[in-house]
């Protein structure tokens, strides 16, 4: 397995009060106060109070409310700590010793996808660890753009990685970037926010998808096409992600699978393989 070390964490959120912290996460959710009293079995009257911080919440009903808002593991730390108690989430990389168990299990994972190509990426997309068929893929990218941390989103769109392989890039970045907003609208970061206009940059030295691509629409799952020294290879992909996490680090990781979407690529892929032996 090929492992990186873990990114930089981000700019901090300025101060705010618990009742702003509230009142931001509520809105974002599109939940009225009379919402989220119901979800959270209090009177409207409280919520109100709470988010004027004329009331002060207990711990307990702090971890209810971030339940119920579905406050990312990083943000409830923050609302946490905005009504005066301790965090209760760890951040611990990796290869931290009191992560020796989840890591061992992300490259049990990734092993066992072989011969597909699977990989761990972080909450900025920046690859944490891969399987040996990735690098197989790599051929011909900038170094630059390997060099650690390694951004999968930048190295997918940039012209100078995998841009002018992949056969129907523009649907595959309508893919990339409709999961992207989805992943800023539940956490608001900012890094992310960033990523995005740094990678809208690069649309104009994009080709437009192969002629025969263009509004392709079969299938059961977006498709990822791959021009490659054994042909065009083609691919679905699977996203993974650890259950009921009490660490942010594993909340935040993703494991991504790309399972061959036909035959010829299945065959390809089990020779790459056993050539690696």
């Amino acid at each position: 397995m090929s492992a990186l070390p873990p990114t930089q964490p981000s700019t901090a959120t300025p101060h705010r009060s618990f009742g702003q912290h509230l009142r931001h996460w509520r809105q974002h959710r599109r939940l009225s106060q009379l919402d989220l009293s119901h979800q959270a079995d209090i009177s409207t009257r409280h919520v109100s109070f709470l988010e004027t911080d004329r009331s002060v919440p207990s711990r307990d009903m702090v971890l209810r409310l971030a339940e119920r808002l579905d406050v990312p593991l990083r943000e409830r730390n923050a609302l946490l700590t905005s009504a005066g108690y301790a965090a209760m989430y760890r951040e611990r990389p990796l290869d931290h010793p009191d992560m020796a168990e989840a890591r061992a299990a992300v490259d049990l994972i990734l092993r066992c996808h072989e011969p597909n190509p699977a990989l761990a990426m972080d909450r900025h997309w920046n690859l944490v660890a891969a399987n040996r068929m990735v690098p197989l893929f790599l051929q011909g990218v900038a170094p630059e753009l390997l060099q650690p941390p390694l951004n999968v989103l930048r190295l997918s769109l940039h012209p100078q990685g995998l841009a002018p392989r992949i056969l129907n890039l523009q649907q595959w970045k309508h893919h990339l970037f409709a999961r992207l907003q989805l992943q800023i609208d539940n956490t608001q970061d900012p890094h992310l926010a960033a990523l995005v206009a740094e990678l809208h940059g690069f649309s104009a030295h994009h080709a437009p998808d192969s002629l025969h691509l263009q509004g392709e629409t079969r299938g059961v799952a977006m498709p990822f096409k791959l021009q490659t020294a054994r042909g065009v290879l083609s691919f679905i992909s699977t996203v993974t992600i650890f259950g009921s996490p009490m660490d942010i680090t594993l909340q935040e990781l993703a494991l991504e699978t790309f399972l061959p979407a036909d035959t010829a690529t299945a065959q390809q892929l089990a020779a790459m393989a056993l050539a690696q032996g």
